[in-house]
């Protein structure tokens, strides 16, 4: 019998699962809830063995990859792992909270969406269940190398000294900024000097560092990107900066706003901008690199300018104008966020101040990690990891691409050649704020566009793709078209 024949026949022992109560599609999403129903009634209790794949799959009388695909989703939601011969165990049990498309949770999290989104914004987003969550900027967190990791791990720990636990440098550890230097060379064109690295906590510690520095200076000012990212603006208001909007066209940055502005410093996200995907253009890209000539500073922030799927990589700003340009990356979209690991190229006439700083705010990061990921990069694993998830990546991007032209034909998506997330836009008539509150009432968590814009601008929403299964996002959008469908249109003159 084939998984497509008498599917009323075909059942497990297992959990008393029977394919006669799953719908006609979604194999995978139907055997998830049943496995995420089981652990959270206690069924499937924690530390319980699941079947193998392969044992279920053919009781279950449909492919493996069905199989693999539910236990991959529960994996991602931290309810199971894989433990190699010792099989896939149930390691937490779901929140028991109601599903979130009840009237009860819509109230709890009715004010979660707001027009005006404050500092707790994003704290308060990462609270709401969500059974399909589309937040922007976060990688494919199941794809996280722990073998590799653990591997790496356990060679650094075989030849670190009893010194080296001690306090090490502000700066960071020099193994890590020579690989960060090689991986910048191979991978961003960037030649750079291991000494002129600082290893920080993240591109979020970066921009603390460089507010202190620049507001020790007496500049007050940093000009963004409009739209641009709502956190990184948040960040940098809650350190004394102001942040001067520029515009953002379909070549990027408005060089000549930005000269009219007056601003001598810029945050920038040239190889990707956030949020609308678009690549900073050649003429554009002269223009910037003269104002930052004619006195200007550049923060360009590189945040996932290695994941790209169908345009050639774009070169880093870094690479053409070396004492003018504040580099700033990290693993954050390589591995995973929790590492909090990220690395700032300083011009000589800012290093000084920008360690200083460092050393002040934490003495430096954490050298176990530093060293685990330098091994990861000098041994090529992390460069496999790279190709490995650009592959899972682009699935995922063909998937929801496809689902979107499908259901919101009246979108228009945007940055969807690059990145871990792409835009949508809507007529002016839609109001986003309230249509990713209809969604996520729904049970779709995603962003508004106009969160992330200080003036006006397009309605829309940004949609992250990469932790998701491409089951989850063909679920997802047509959601988010019902959502759509549920919303009074805006007067035009709005």
């Amino acid at each position: 019998m084939s998984a497509s024949s008498d599917r009323s026949k075909a059942g497990a022992d297992f959990l008393q699962l029977s394919l006669a109560e799953a719908p006609a599609g979604g194999l995978s999403s139907w055997l998830a809830e049943q496995l995420r129903t089981a652990i959270s009634d206690g069924r499937l209790p924690i530390g319980s063995r699941l079947p193998a794949t392969r044992l279920l799959a053919a009781e279950l009388d449909v492919s493996r990859g069905v199989v693999t695909e539910a236990y991959q989703r529960l994996t991602e939601d931290g309810h199971i792992t894989a433990n190699g011969r010792a099989g896939t165990t149930v390691v937490a049990a779901p929140l028991t909270t109601p599903p979130v498309h009840t009237q009860p949770l819509r109230a709890a999290y009715s004010g979660v969406v707001v027009s005006e989104p404050g500092l707790e914004v994003f704290d308060a987003m990462r609270a709401v269940p969500a059974r399909l969550d589309l937040t922007p900027g976060v990688p494919d967190l199941a794809a996280f190398p722990r073998s590799a990791w653990v591997k790496a791990e356990r060679s650094v720990l075989a030849e670190l000294s009893a010194a080296e636990f001690g306090y090490g440098e502000p700066a960071g550890t020099p193994r890590l900024r020579r690989a960060v230097a090689t991986w910048l060379a191979r991978n961003r064109g960037i030649t750079a000097d291991p000494d002129d690295l600082i290893i920080v906590a993240g591109v979020a510690q970066a921009l603390a560092l460089i507010s202190q520095v620049l507001r020790d200076e007496g500049t007050t000012e940093l000009a963004v990107e409009d739209p641009g990212s709502l956190g990184s603006r948040q960040h940098l208001q809650s350190l004394g900066m102001v942040t001067t909007p520029i515009p953002v066209d379909s070549e990027g940055l408005r060089v000549d706003e930005l000269r009219a502005s007056g601003a001598r410093v810029v945050l920038a996200t040239p190889a990707h901008q956030f949020p609308m995907g678009v690549v900073l253009g050649g003429e554009r890209r002269r223009q910037l690199i003269q104002w930052a000539g004619e006195g200007g500073v550049i923060v360009e922030d590189d945040y996932d300018a290695e994941h790209r799927y169908d345009r050639p990589p774009v070169p880093a700003l870094r690479a053409m104008l070396t004492d003018r340009v504040i580099y700033l990356g990290s693993v954050s979209k390589l591995l995973a966020p929790s590492l909090r690991i990220g690395w700032m190229l300083a011009p000589p006439q800012y290093k000084p101040a920008l360690v200083r700083a460092k050393r002040l705010a934490d003495l430096g990061n954490a050298s176990l990690p530093q060293l685990v990921l330098a091994e990861l990069m000098e041994s090529g694993a992390l460069e496999r990891q790279l190709r490995y998830v650009r592959r899972r990546h682009r699935e995922r991007r063909d998937a929801v691409v496809d689902a979107i032209t499908t259901h919101l034909p009246e979108a228009t998506i945007h940055g969807a050649a690059a990145g871990l997330h792409l835009t949508i836009t809507f007529a002016p008539t839609v109001d986003d704020v309230a249509l990713a509150r209809a969604a996520l009432d729904l049970g779709v968590k995603t962003q508004p566009l106009s969160w992330h814009t200080q003036s006006t601008g397009p309605p829309g929403l940004v949609l992250g793709y990469a932790a998701r299964t491409p089951a989850d996002l063909t679920q997802a959008i047509p959601l988010i078209a019902t959502a759509l469908t549920q919303q009074d249109p805006l007067p035009l003159t709005q």
